[in-house]
């Protein structure tokens, strides 16, 4: 079983049977990762940081759970002189790197992405993968991109998003952008990766203050595709997967 919470924007906190995970930690206005840390405190947390950009990394990450065993998994675009040399455990991850000795995972594996940094796929002890898309998207503004420009970015996202499909025959829980900034095609991006990965939990993204358009899953999750869509759409919201 796994418990799901929204920190907000791209933020996650996954709790695992063996671990927190907590993924492109940016605020927490609810206070929902500490309330889990109270309520776990035997697990060992894992921070994962997907790239530099600010609204994916906060340096606070570097304060929270010093009472017990963490890991920070982070990507090799962050400046290490912003990282402490001393107490803390990292891992550093490009695209193409795995690692498979993350406390409380099987293997954690690293994926290119469209933007800065990567996305994480992690397969954990019982073999369900959980993946976090960072920056990975179909990156372009259709009222402003030129054809070449949208060609080129579809052609570059759709590289990444094979190779993860041949890789991994299903995703447990895939959170991933879908941005109301982007105009008529906000949710391109999602509807070729759930039309190209079998994912079981879909999570929206990186939506900018504007849910209802992230959560209208009927405008991009493909018919075929056997996915459950949730909306957290509020800072610390939860939901449980079985």
């Amino acid at each position: 079983m796994l418990n799901v919470t929204y920190l907000d924007h791209s933020g996650f906190a996954i709790t695992t049977p063996a671990a927190i995970m907590v993924f492109d930690y940016y605020k927490d206005p609810d206070k929902k990762l500490e309330h889990l840390l109270k309520i776990s405190p035997e697990k060992p947390v894992l921070f994962f940081v997907s790239h530099h950009h600010p609204d994916h990394f906060n340096t606070s990450i570097f304060e929270l759970a010093q009472d017990r065993k963490r890991t920070y998994i982070l990507s090799n675009d962050i400046f290490s002189k912003l990282v402490p040399k001393e107490g803390i455990s990292v891992a550093w991850m490009s695209a193409g790197d795995v690692i498979d000795q993350i406390p409380g995972t099987k293997e954690v594996k690293a994926y290119g992405s469209t933007d800065a940094g990567v996305s994480f796929a992690i397969t954990l002890e019982d073999g369900s993968v959980i993946f976090h898309a960072g920056d990975l998207n179909d990156w372009h503004w259709s009222e402003e991109s030129t054809e070449r420009e949208i060609q080129k970015a579809e052609s570059k996202f759709r590289t990444i998003v094979h190779r993860i499909a041949e890789e991994i025959p299903e995703i447990k829980v895939a959170m991933f952008p879908v941005d109301a900034r982007m105009g008529d095609d906000f949710a391109k991006g999602a509807n070729i990766f759930l039309s190209e990965v079998k994912v079981d939990n879909f999570f929206p993204m990186h939506f900018w203050g504007e849910p209802q358009k992230a959560c209208d899953f009927s405008v991009y999750v493909p018919p075929t595709a056997n996915t459950k869509c949730y909306c957290l759409d509020t800072p610390g919201k939860t939901v449980e997967i079985k």
